[in-house]
């Protein structure tokens, strides 16, 4: 049984450390930003740091809450895929944050693209498992091959 429940959310398990492992990327940053030398540069590219960790964290719980929740109720692989994608939008995010602000406006829209791709997975997983509850339709394995396909084209700009 304990296999039967990791390989149904083994790669929810996956990314979700790696977003671990990017939160602490981006406090380290900011805390060395902050130990560094006090000059009036600092104090900018502090600013900055700080308001690009704090946009992230802003928008953290609800990346795992549609991750998990597409990924329980839909399927794994493409929300996962999704996951990492975003990831990676968030790095770029966060560095262009470092530079001027508007260089960080792609990553931030793609991120929002990103999260509203989950936020979908999980409404559909929801209805599907409410039409087998209550109509005895299952389209799972329909939709599980749309949102497979439909997943790629996130890579898209």
């Amino acid at each position: 049984m304990y296999v039967a429940v990791m390989d149904n959310i083994f790669l929810l398990v996956l990314v979700t450390l790696l977003s671990v492992v990017q939160n602490v990327f981006f406090a380290l940053k900011v805390e060395k930003e902050c130990t560094g030398q006090h000059s009036k540069n600092h104090s900018a590219a502090f600013e900055r740091l700080s308001c690009a960790n704090r946009n992230c964290m802003d928008t953290y719980p609800t990346f795992l809450a549609v991750l998990w929740c597409a990924g329980i109720c839909l399927s794994q692989a493409p929300a996962a895929f999704a996951g990492i994608i975003y990831l990676v939008v968030r790095q770029k995010y966060f560095v262009g944050y470092l530079g001027q602000t508007c260089q960080s406006t792609p990553g931030f829209l793609f991120g929002k693209r990103i999260l509203f791709f989950l936020s979908l997975m999980c409404v559909v997983g929801i209805i599907n498992h409410l039409m087998l509850t209550y109509g005895g339709s299952d389209y799972k394995e329909y939709i599980q091959t749309i949102t497979k396909v439909v997943s790629t084209l996130l890579l898209l700009p």
